[in-house]
């Protein structure tokens, strides 16, 4: 049985010393955040280690998984549109991508929980990294703010994993049961992710739904023809599930389903 099923918990690392993303002028803004050096070095260090960890835990996950992909048609598919207020500089947008598009559900349905679906988006909205596998990725919040509401519209994070490709992603809107990203320039994917938790028919059902291309010609070829990332990618989203169940105290019921429809007309936002 794997230790996420177990329940045991993982190491939590310390924040780096990032800068505040601060506007530099009208229409300008300057980088999101500095790393020094030896934060790299670190970094760059536990590669190594966290792709070890990652490849095993994958390797003997006993977590029941429904798989299905298809085909679909870019009007059906297409992502949120964004509020019109909100921020769009520096967004890295799939028709700036490589390769299909893909749009991906990920559910879980929790019985006996013993909090709310309002309760569990609560926890992830004040620190999403609660649930990240963090021998392979955590959230890390770009800047300092107020700790008691660290995911707002605007909040900028960064995801960091055990190699170099960290997932600069900005808050696009937060509701009691919905919190939704968009991914940044630097990212490996193009497009949007949303963490969502309702009640339904007696049980809790957590889902992780993303609308995405990959970012470049490298990427697409790791993830959609040797498929490598696209499996690391399935390995972290159901880790976070799991760890998403187990903060509410319930139980699974039934398999972990992953739905994806594959969208090869080129996306034009």
């Amino acid at each position: 049985m794997s230790p996420e099923i177990m329940g045991g918990g993982y190491p939590r690392r310390s924040p780096p010393n990032l800068q505040v993303r601060r506007p530099a002028g009208e229409g300008s803004r300057e980088p999101m955040a500095s790393i020094s050096l030896s934060r790299r070095v670190a970094t760059a260090a536990r590669w190594p280690l966290g792709v070890g960890l990652t490849s095993w835990r994958y390797l003997w996950r006993t977590t029941p998984l429904s798989r299905r992909e298809l085909g679909g048609d870019l009007d059906e598919h297409r992502a949120p549109e964004f509020p019109e207020d909100f921020d769009r500089e520096g967004l890295q947008r799939p028709r700036g991508g490589a390769g299909p598009m893909f749009h991906r559900r990920y559910r879980i349905r929790i019985a006996d929980p013993k909090i709310s679906a309002k309760d569990l988006m609560e926890t992830i909205r004040k620190d999403p990294d609660v649930f990240a596998p963090s021998e392979f990725a955590t959230f890390e919040k770009a800047g300092d703010g107020d700790s008691d509401t660290i995911c707002r519209p605007g909040e900028e994070f960064v995801v960091r994993m055990p190699g170099p490709w960290d997932g600069p992603v900005r808050v696009v809107s937060v509701t009691d049961s919905c919190i939704r990203l968009a991914t940044l320039e630097g990212h490996l994917e193009a497009g949007q992710i949303e963490f969502r938790a309702i009640e339904e028919d007696g049980l809790l059902v957590f889902t992780i739904e993303s609308w995405a291309r990959s970012s470049s010609r490298l990427t697409d070829l790791l993830y959609d023809r040797l498929r490598m990332a696209k499996e690391i990618q399935v390995h972290m989203w159901v880790s976070f599930l799991e760890h998403g169940t187990q903060r509410t105290g319930g139980r699974r019921r039934g398999c972990v389903e992953i739905r994806t429809r594959r969208v090869d007309e080129p996306p034009d936002a």
